[in-house]
């Protein structure tokens, strides 16, 4: 995949502090990148960096083969971004919104202006007055805003805040189509796990300023060890076995029985366990691990490494 933006131990210190510590990740066209930490993490101050809102202390940042530091308007004319919240002029129609937009810009045409109305879904409102639009909607319109010059890459720092859950359904069917159809280079930032998971190819996760870990959101996800629910009888003799015979395993009671965290490989031999010891055996099913489990045993062993 051909990359589009590359960050190089990108580095941010404010009065003394370091914010952002050595920070470096690509992020390719066609690709859905989460950026996923908790508030406070550097999410924000590492996008206000790559759009240029902010300078960097050290490193460099690369959009479209072009430094921000060195060649900052060659490289943040490949971005489309929403920081935080879209600022539109709400006494003007959504369409007049756009219309002032396309002033900034060389060569954007009433045609392209009515596409990408109609690609955000907003044809039917857009020449409504902004405040009459529902949260949902001015979503939609600062994203028509930010597509308006075909950008290479879109930017959307914690997008579905404040969007009920079908506008947060409609911005990540978007995010999907834009980088699936217009092989766009989508980062998009937030701490809600559920959506990250849903939407993105790979996820970076920040805490603290640094970065963690960068997979694809499958291998993340997945681990060498899945977790088991196992609906037996008497649970309290089941659970003092799995302990006796598999100290190392991580088991807890469950709302049907007992969670085991094992290869599959294990599972035949602690059935005959069971049945060798009387304990009857109702199901087992295995419970699929969420972005959200992984999110925390990776950021609860690095804050343990770091104590260590």
């Amino acid at each position: 995949m051909e990359t589009i933006v590359e960050l190089k131990d990108v580095t941010k210190v404010i009065k003394g502090r370091t914010i952002i510590d050595h920070i470096s990740f690509q992020v390719n066209k066609g690709e859905v990148f989460g950026f996923l930490g908790p508030n406070g993490a550097g999410k924000t101050t590492t996008i206000r960096m790559i759009v240029g809102l902010m300078g960097l202390t050290s490193g460099d940042i690369i959009i479209g083969g072009s430094s921000i530091k060195s060649e900052f308007e060659q490289a943040v004319g490949h971005i489309g971004a929403i920081v935080e919240n879209p600022e539109m002029y709400k006494f003007l129609t959504g369409y007049q919104n756009l219309v002032h937009y396309a002033r900034m810009s060389k060569g954007i045409t009433k045609e392209k202006i009515a596409e990408t109305v109609e690609l955000v879904g907003l044809t039917e409102r857009i020449h409504d007055k902004v405040k009459t639009y529902s949260l949902g909607m001015r979503q939609r319109l600062g994203l028509a805003q930010c597509l308006l010059h075909d950008p290479d890459v879109l930017i959307l720092d914690e997008p579905t805040n404040g969007l009920d859950p079908a506008g947060i359904r409609e911005i990540r069917d978007y995010v999907r189509l834009l980088a699936r159809e217009k092989n766009m280079a989508v980062i998009v930032s937030s701490h809600m796990l559920s959506e990250m998971e849903m939407m993105c190819d790979r996820i970076g996760i920040i805490q603290n300023g640094q970065l963690i870990d960068v997979q694809l959101v499958h291998d993340f996800v997945q681990s060498s060890e899945v977790t088991f629910e196992f609906e037996v009888l008497p649970s309290d003799k089941a659970l003092a076995l799995i302990e006796a015979h598999y100290p190392n395993v991580r088991a807890i009671r469950s709302r049907n029985g007992i969670s085991v965290e094992l290869t599959k490989e294990d599972i035949p031999n602690l059935v005959k366990l069971f049945v060798d010891d009387n304990i009857s055996v109702f199901g087992i099913k295995e419970v699929a691990k969420t972005l959200e489990d992984r999110f925390l045993e990776v950021t609860s062993e690095k804050e343990g490494s770091t104590r260590g």
